[in-house]
């Protein structure tokens, strides 16, 4: 592997490159262009480097960039003044002893030359130094966006994967008491119900494996887990679907339709005497994929005993995987029918 420049020197070479290059312009459009001239630019780069690198070190040593912003520009500035002081101070006798002054100053005294010198290095080292530590200070900005977002990723992932951890088990409890009622009733349909849910737990697996899975998938755990109530309710439970082929392989949230129906069955039909019906929809609706489970009962405003955690995992999943976008309501669509709606946006 071929050796390369750090970030860091690049710049620096650069910097003082441009610089140079500027120099040597300017003299040749003024005709002061000369041996002498070339020979302390040269040298005024030379520990133009050296002395911003060292001021670097300094900046280093201290830890000046992890400190309070207050503080790194007072410092900043008391080490701009410090190093143009020792860059005046070597820069100045090398000039006397080399005779590199020119015009106006060649006859001036040495306290003379050192404030002038002085006074033309010191705005090139705020210069570098403000370059420096806007640099910085962008980039430690960066980085903390960064690491905010890596966090914000770590936290709705250790919350959706809490939110469901709740939902199965809430679901599996409702299933066994309704395959304990039929234990003694009906053997048969008992045996046929373990079925039901074994499918249902099989495929709840393998819905944890993603943040969403397909709609057809969702929906398949629905039918498993409605005809197991099927045979608790028999004839009291009437289920209707109204579903568009098209929205069959949109992506939802795992479990998120199945503890809506869920809800309608306890909160709903277990609670009529006659029992009721359940209406599964789903449809394209502007740029929104539409589903609406509606069955019969009375909404007693969204308490924490009607809902649950069902209802507010719902919302919590859909706040945490769209944001603001997605929507999600539940009410008294008519006298004896209560509405769950879900608004999902479409990709």
């Amino acid at each position: 592997m071929k050796p390369s420049l750090s970030r860091y020197w690049t710049f620096q070479l650069l910097g003082w490159g441009v610089f140079a290059l500027i120099n040597i312009f300017f003299s040749l459009v003024f005709n002061m262009f000369s041996t002498r001239m070339l020979f302390r630019l040269v040298f005024f780069v030379e520990i133009g480097i050296l002395f911003t690198h060292l001021m670097r070190e300094v900046i280093h040593k201290v830890g000046l960039l992890m400190r309070k912003l207050q503080h790194q520009i007072v410092i900043f500035i008391m080490l701009t003044i410090i190093f143009g002081l020792l860059w005046a101070l070597v820069q100045t006798p090398f000039e006397i002893i080399c005779d590199l002054r020119s015009g106006a100053n060649k006859d001036k005294p040495f306290h003379m030359l050192f404030i002038i010198n002085f006074s033309m290095v010191l705005p090139l080292f705020l210069i570098w130094n403000l370059i420096y530590f806007m640099y910085h200070y962008v980039q430690k900005s960066r980085k903390q966006q960064m690491d905010t977002i890596k966090l914000e990723a770590l936290v709705k992932e250790l919350e959706l994967k809490t939110i469901k951890a709740h939902i199965n088990p809430h679901f599996i409890f409702n299933a066994l008491n309704g395959i304990r009622s039929l234990i003694d009733l009906d053997p048969p349909r008992a045996r046929r119900a373990v079925t039901e849910l074994s499918n249902i737990l099989r495929s709840s697996l393998s819905a944890e494996k993603g943040e969403t899975i397909a709609f057809k998938d969702e929906l398949r755990i629905v039918k498993d887990y409605l005809a197991l109530e099927h045979m608790r309710f028999e004839d009291r439970l009437r289920i209707d679907y109204k579903v568009d082929d098209a929205t069959l392989n949109q992506p939802v949230p795992p479990m998120m339709l199945q503890t809506l129906v869920e809800n309608a069955i306890k909160h709903g039909i277990s609670k009529q005497v006659a029992g009721g019906i359940v209406e599964v929809t789903s449809d394209y609706k502007d740029n929104f994929h539409e589903l609406i489970v509606r069955n019969s009962g009375v909404f007693n405003g969204g308490t924490s005993k009607s809902g649950g955690f069902g209802l507010s995992s719902t919302r919590d999943r859909l706040q945490l995987l769209y944001g603001e976008k997605a929507r999600f309501e539940i009410r008294q669509a008519e006298p004896e029918v209560v509405e769950a709606r879900v608004l999902i946006p479409l990709n």
